[in-house]
């Protein structure tokens, strides 16, 4: 499958993307005040999965098939699959998008604002994981030209056209399992972060 070999591939630049120390984290990022503020712009986000209790990590992750997240804005509507903690030390999230406008949907408001970022075109480039309890933001991870490790919308996407996508960031620490995904203006998904095989 293609998305799997590059997949494959951006996890060997994610090695080179950690040791040459492009990975970005922004401490004090993601308070309480800032979620909830962006929670009150357009659109909508819902968890797929059970939150249950903060120990049960079980209840926390849906079953075979159901998306962890969902959100809709900037004229798509944004699917949430899997958040796959690995053992290179990132985490890679994926999913599906759809768009729901009535033209074409290039994905340039989700590239980011960083001048580095605009090499990457229309991309998921601008997407973060927020930890809102630890503090901290992570960015997605950068090979050392700039190029991010997450999907590029080639083209854009066509009115009612699904693709799918996936982004790796530094993962938080191991006793971190909750987090909030964000891009452009879409709201906060809060996602449960799985261990990979």
């Amino acid at each position: 499958m293609k998305l799997r070999r590059t997949m494959t591939t951006r996890r060997a630049m994610t090695a080179v993307a950690i040791t040459t120390g492009l990975v970005l984290t922004a401490a004090g990022c993601g308070g309480g005040d800032d979620e909830g503020s962006k929670s009150d712009k357009p659109g909508s986000s819902a968890p797929a999965a059970d939150k249950g209790d903060e120990g049960d990590k079980q209840s926390e992750v849906p079953s075979e098939g159901q998306p962890l997240a969902e959100a809709k804005g900037d004229g798509v509507t944004l699917v949430i699959n899997s958040a796959e903690r690995d053992d290179g030390g990132f985490v890679t999230v994926s999913g599906r998008v759809t768009n729901a406008s009535d033209g074409l949907w290039t994905g340039g408001e989700w590239r980011g604002d960083e001048q580095e970022l605009r090499k990457n075109g229309g991309s998921i480039a601008g997407a973060s994981l927020v930890d809102s309890k630890g503090k901290k933001k992570y960015l997605v991870l950068r090979d050392t030209s700039g190029r991010c490790l997450c999907t590029k919308f080639e083209g854009g996407i066509e009115s009612g056209q699904t693709v799918d996508w996936f982004a790796q960031f530094p993962a938080p620490p191991e006793e971190t399992s909750k987090v909030s995904f964000q891009v452009g203006t879409m709201p906060p998904a809060p996602i449960a972060i799985s261990e990979g095989e």
